[in-house]
């Protein structure tokens, strides 16, 4: 069992980790194709399981509500960008606008909650 109670800007770095974290299993279940192939699929789980144990260390001082949206904001304008770069998805700006309000929204709540 962990007893490590971070402090809100701990929690907060933590949380930074966390999300590249949530960004690295989710671009890396493109590399599953689908769960069949074993390594990558056993790395994502792996990645995943790291990704949810320390966002729970992260809620610990912060509200669920802004740490999980952070977690998920990170990881959802992270893998948005990686896909981009990585697999040629479109790069419109309306898909960049939304990417940076995303962004907004994950400060947003760190200068509120933080």
């Amino acid at each position: 069992m962990v007893s490590f109670s971070p402090t809100a800007t701990q929690a907060w770095l933590l949380l930074a980790v966390v999300g590249l974290l949530e960004v690295a299993w989710a671009v890396g279940m493109k590399f599953t194709d689908g769960f069949s192939r074993p390594l990558p699929s056993l790395l994502v789980l792996i990645v995943a399981l790291a990704s949810f144990g320390l966002l729970g260390l992260a809620m610990k001082p912060l509200p669920v509500g802004t740490a999980y949206a952070a977690w998920v904001g990170i990881g959802a304008a992270g893998a948005a960008l990686l896909g981009i770069v990585l697999f040629n998805e479109p790069a419109t700006p309306a898909r960049i606008g939304c990417v940076l309000l995303i962004t907004a929204v994950v400060l947003g709540l760190q200068l509120v909650d933080g």
